[in-house]
């Protein structure tokens, strides 16, 4: 790596760790009453993350209503020590899908019907995330890091025979596709990622703008408890006004867990340390998707990757065959516009 794209690092990284202290500061100044206040103290008398309160109404999981006949639940246990949730239907070439934060595998229910015409899908909760297991926390934050949630997909897909498959992923699902098919190139067939760019390139690239269109990827990054508390607080409010239906609701059940809150922002805390850590050794190295991989991002106004960056221009430095579109319909294509994302997504995998 060069002089200049160390300088690079550590001048973003200075300007990430003084956004991250400001934003921090700014969520625990405008947090509502009993924001960021915990039940009890731990060692040290060290404030905790809050708990849920016994009174809030009890959902279900809504995948059974939300995809069409066909699918089956199961738990895997992987290598890393997760117990990942997963759902599985159609028929075809095996594809695993891999969602955002702070979703669950449920995002994909409006492509579902179409792709498992043609496909076999494997779509799993990440470790953390939705119904799986909440990873014990690692001081340097790799419990939640890239590289064990590609190795849980791996595990999941040997579970049912898969040894070479394609990886879909949205937003955090597309950052564990790319480590994954970094990781065990052998195993990935093609690679599709909607909405991101390379985290490493995002934060050797630090503005203004970036900044204040991602304030989470700062704010998420303070210690323990004052983000989670934060954002508990706001999902036990959207829980509690009853308003919300559908995919939404199915979200905030899922969110509406101290560890799966945690384990989110470990998720982010680990993007801004190990997991650049492991993106610095392989740019070192030249290592590259060596499989075909697509890119779909959202057009502007609704995206702000396409509004900010050259999305492909920067992807074709990351593979060795590398095509990419612009959509309209927000972040997640999946949910904002379903019917082009799968005719996307089932074009790429024929080719």
């Amino acid at each position: 790596m060069s002089n200049t794209t160390r300088r690079n690092i550590l001048q973003s990284s200075a300007l990430a760790a003084g956004a991250a202290a400001f934003l921090a500061q700014e969520l625990k100044s405008q947090a509502p009453a009993g924001a960021g206040q915990a039940k009890g103290k731990g060692k040290g008398g060290a404030p905790q993350i809050m708990e849920i309160p016994a009174d809030l109404p009890k959902r279900e999981p809504a995948w059974p209503q939300l995809f069409p006949a066909g699918f089956k639940n199961s738990r895997v246990k992987t290598s890393g020590g997760a117990e990942i949730n997963v759902l599985v239907g159609g028929e075809g070439p095996p594809v695993l899908f891999m969602h955002g934060a702070p979703q669950s595998l449920c995002t994909w229910h409006l492509v579902a019907p179409e792709i498992m015409k043609h496909h076999t899908m494997v779509m799993m909760d990440h470790r953390g995330y939705g119904d799986s297991s909440k990873p014990a926390d690692l001081p340097d934050h790799s419990s939640q890091s890239k590289r064990p949630m590609a190795q849980d997909g791996v595990d999941v897909m040997k579970s049912f025979g898969y040894d070479r498959f394609a990886v879909v992923g949205h937003d955090r699902g597309g950052r564990v596709g790319h480590r994954l098919a970094r990781d065990h190139a052998e195993k990935v067939t093609k690679l599709l990622v909607i909405d991101i760019v390379p985290a490493l390139y995002l934060y050797t690239h630090v503005t203004i703008d970036f900044v204040q269109a991602y304030a989470h990827w700062f704010s998420y990054l303070a210690a323990s408890p004052t983000p989670e508390n934060t954002l508990l607080t706001q999902y036990i409010a959207q829980a509690r006004a009853g308003t919300q239906t559908g995919l939404a609701a199915e979200f905030n059940r899922c969110m509406l867990n101290p560890g799966s809150v945690h384990a989110m922002c470990e998720d982010y805390r680990a993007s801004a340390s190990i997991d650049l850590k492991y993106d610095e050794e392989d740019a070192k190295k030249g290592v590259k998707v060596q499989c075909p991989l697509h890119v779909l991002w959202a057009a502007p106004p609704g995206g702000a990757m396409g509004r900010l960056y050259d999305v492909l221009g920067i992807w074709k430095g990351e593979g060795v065959k590398v095509t990419g579109k612009a959509l309209t319909g927000g972040h997640s294509l999946q949910e904002g516009n379903p019917k082009e994302t799968q005719e996307e997504i089932l074009a790429f995998l024929k080719a």
